[in-house]
């Protein structure tokens, strides 16, 4: 199997994230309004509470990290912590986009 592209990865990480964070959150809103429940201040709760799953989802899993990383210090691959590093990043930055995305959505952070 061919290893995809480093820079196309970072953007699946990234994008993988936001969908994550924005699908689940949004999702789980039209679930709050089906249960008679505030689905603004739902969608707001959720899209605090997914965040960490949005970023594992968008690295694959916590083991292929975990693995990375040992690879790096122990065999000296340094590139495959950076790279790795750089995806987590991308991840965060996937996940803080779509979080401040409902932020201004949902106006629930101004009292």
């Amino acid at each position: 199997m061919r290893e995809s592209p480093f820079f196309s990865t970072l953007f699946d990480s990234y994008f993988i994230a936001l969908g994550v964070l924005l699908g689940g959150s949004l999702i789980g809103g039209l679930a709050a309004f089906l249960t008679g429940k505030p689905p603004l201040t739902e969608i707001f709760r959720l899209s605090n509470a997914l965040r960490i799953w949005a970023i594992v989802a968008a690295i694959g899993g916590t083991f292929d990290a975990v693995y990375s990383f040992e690879r790096g210090l122990l065999q000296g691959e340094t590139r495959d912590i950076v790279k790795q590093l750089l995806l987590i990043l991308a991840a965060l930055g996937g996940a803080q986009t779509g979080a401040l995305l409902i932020n201004w959505l949902t106006q629930e952070h101004i009292s």
